[in-house]
């Protein structure tokens, strides 16, 4: 290995303890508690390295992001793989995003609602995000109805997801009804 390989390796390896530190960071006590300071004592690195990856914590925030985003395609699409039935799918879908959603909830935010300096449904939109759209619109494509562009059916659905997801955490809507949700979302919204 030359030396420049092993310098790129250590340097990816750095950015990746950085984004992993962030999101450990964040999980345990929410992103206000993420700055550049506290990472950099708890990486053992100085600040100046730090930002020699990442401009700051908006960065930080987007590298979350992406990697959580990569994370929800993945696990929406092993939900989705073990179901039969487009409507099963679907629910497997919801479901797998919601617990994403619960499980994550940093992550969750880094991706859908705090500034990482991404650009959505843009044509600049980095792949992870397209992707995670694209594990949506695999399996609500199916069930968009005819006449209906599947693209807007999944944003819709995706929209009545999120919209669970944020008020169940925020509270407003009792956890143990989750579930009937689902049903109620794939039953009224799901054409087959």
């Amino acid at each position: 290995m030359s030396v420049q390989e092993r310098k790129q390796r250590e340097r990816a390896d750095r950015e990746r303890l950085i984004v992993t530190t962030a999101r450990e960071l964040a999980e345990q006590q929410g992103w206000d508690a993420v700055t550049t300071r506290r990472l950099a004592e708890r990486i053992e690195y100085s600040q100046p390295v730090l930002y020699s990856h990442f401009r700051g914590k908006r960065e930080i925030i987007g590298a979350v992001a992406l990697q959580g985003a990569a994370e929800m395609a993945a696990a929406v699409r092993a939900a989705t793989s073990a179901a039969d039935g487009p409507r099963e799918r679907a629910a497997a879908l919801a479901r797998a995003y919601l617990d994403f959603a619960e499980r994550h909830p940093a992550v969750y935010d880094a991706i859908f609602q705090l500034d990482g300096g991404l650009a959505y449904a843009q044509e600049d939109t980095p792949e992870p995000l397209k992707d995670a759209f694209a594990a949506l619109l695999e399996t609500l494509g199916e069930v968009a109805g005819d006449g209906v562009h599947p693209g807007l059916f999944t944003e819709t659905f995706w929209a009545a997801l999120h919209g669970v997801a944020t008020l169940t955490r925020a509270r407003r809507l009792p956890p143990e009804d989750t579930e009937l949700r689902v049903q109620l979302l794939v039953e009224r919204l799901a054409v087959v």
